[in-house]
């Protein structure tokens, strides 16, 4: 598997806290970070990518979690190497998945964790979603390929939650999310240091609520360790 170069957008500049990089969900961009960035980049770096196959990020049409997760490394590592220190990781949904296998492989890149509304994955009933009218902002093939993953996913994954030694924070967008809330609280506890909260805004919790979300991550993330 070959990393792509991932397209990025910038927050802020270099601070005395670690840079935090954002990982956005499937059919989304590194643009739907934007409020959250700006609130975060008070005093740090903020760096959101676009995921392969989306926004100006290349289309090369495999979508397999472990080649998101190879590209998303090269990005961490060059941001860590930059700066001397681990990053710190917030990622919704997909992202958040990714986000773990990069925390998994490389717990030396990533200081702390945040995973909005990620469930450890189990086998699901498949629902083929449908395409929406008219140009995308990401590849269809995309978003196909990762709901396979998802539905039918790989039996490791309990053993890679379990590899993730950062300090984690997972934020359950409460009872109008459609993750299943045990999984999302398998999450927190499957990881080796996980804490709950819990913030009823559905499975969009940055999106809906903002301020609240970026106030719940910048608590998390100003913790010392």
């Amino acid at each position: 598997m070959t990393a792509v170069d991932l397209h990025a957008r910038f927050w802020g500049s270099p601070g005395e806290l670690p840079p935090v990089l954002l990982v956005h969900a499937t059919g989304d961009t590194s643009a739907d970070w934007a409020e959250v960035a700006a609130g975060l980049a008070a005093d740090r770096l903020v760096v959101a990518v676009d995921l392969r196959g989306h926004g100006a990020s290349p289309r090369p049409g495999s979508y397999a979690l472990a080649e998101f997760a190879d590209d998303l490394v090269v990005v961490a590592a060059a941001l860590a190497a930059e700066e001397g220190r681990p990053v710190d990781v917030v990622a919704h949904s997909l992202g958040g998945l990714v986000a773990c296998l990069l925390a998994s492989r490389r717990p030396d890149l990533v200081r702390r964790l945040v995973l909005e509304d990620v469930p450890v994955p189990h086998p699901r009933e498949p629902r083929p979603p449908e395409r929406p009218d008219g140009a995308l902002a990401f590849d269809w093939d995309a978003v196909l390929q990762v709901r396979a993953q998802i539905d039918d996913p790989d039996p490791q994954w309990p053993q890679v939650v379990s590899a993730v030694t950062a300090p984690t924070l997972v934020v359950w967008g409460g009872p109008s999310s459609p993750m299943p809330p045990e999984h999302v609280r398998e999450m927190a506890e499957t990881v080796a240091d996980g804490r709950l909260v819990r913030i009823d805004a559905g499975h969009l919790v940055h999106a809906s609520q903002p301020a609240v979300f970026t106030a719940a991550v910048s608590g998390f993330l100003a913790l010392p360790g």
